[in-house]
């Protein structure tokens, strides 16, 4: 399949997509400027109708649609990924909903997935550094063999970031603290005794995603 076959596809979805849809994105803070207006369960199934292509979804994300990345993100294949396409297409995140679904679709899944991590919470750019955090999230749901301790040297990286004030970081901060904690009893304890500590301290940023992971960490249905 080409570029222009899958682009044509999408463009024949977003006819049948809801009215309205495209503009209701705005209000989820999704950067809408050049989205067709499908939602991403129609995506979906258009990506397994395509199946994994490494080659297309290169090209796919050079074309300047919303759609396009999303579909690149979920038909790429994670053993063909190289680390500069990680920092590439990092590069070029611009709303939040393309950075976690490359994350959660593809990167997590990636031989570089650890490395980037490390790399990318400790940059300065919003979407790269909640890029790290996602995936730090999508690990603790996906991937069933890691070890607990692959998980515990992330807290202290939660810890230090726990101060940035930025929305589109600071969520990510919370909801990678949040799955850690929601993967076993053992590694429940250690993040919900993040989560009381953050909860408590004199920052906003951390007092607030210490007091959210908290709350859903010791709600019964989590436990």
């Amino acid at each position: 399949m080409e570029p222009e076959d899958a682009i044509r596809k999408l463009k024949v979805l977003s006819k049948d997509a809801k009215p309205g849809f495209r503009e209701g994105m705005a209000r989820y803070g999704i950067v809408s400027d050049t989205a067709l207006g499908i939602p991403v369960p129609e995506t979906r199934k258009l990506a397994k109708e395509i199946e994994k292509n490494h080659g297309l979804a290169l090209r796919l994300w050079k074309v300047d649609i919303h759609e396009a990345k999303m579909l690149a993100s979920m038909i790429d294949d994670p053993e063909l990924v190289s680390e500069k396409q990680m920092d590439r297409w990092a590069r070029d995140f611009y709303s939040w909903d393309i950075c976690d679904q490359c994350c959660g679709n593809l990167f997590d899944k990636t031989l570089h997935c650890e490395k980037k991590i490390r790399q990318w919470v400790a940059d300065e750019r919003e979407f790269v550094r909640r890029a790290g955090f996602v995936m730090m999230a999508a690990r603790a749901v996906h991937d069933k063999k890691a070890k607990d301790a692959e998980f515990l040297v992330y807290l202290p990286l939660i810890k230090k970031y726990s101060v940035d004030k930025r929305n589109f970081v600071k969520k990510a901060v919370n909801w990678a603290l949040r799955q850690i904690g929601k993967r076993n009893s053992k590694l429940h304890k250690e993040a919900l005794s993040l989560a009381k500590k953050l909860a408590s301290s004199p920052d906003k940023s951390a007092r607030w995603i210490g007091s959210d992971a908290r709350r859903e960490l010791e709600a019964k249905k989590v436990k």
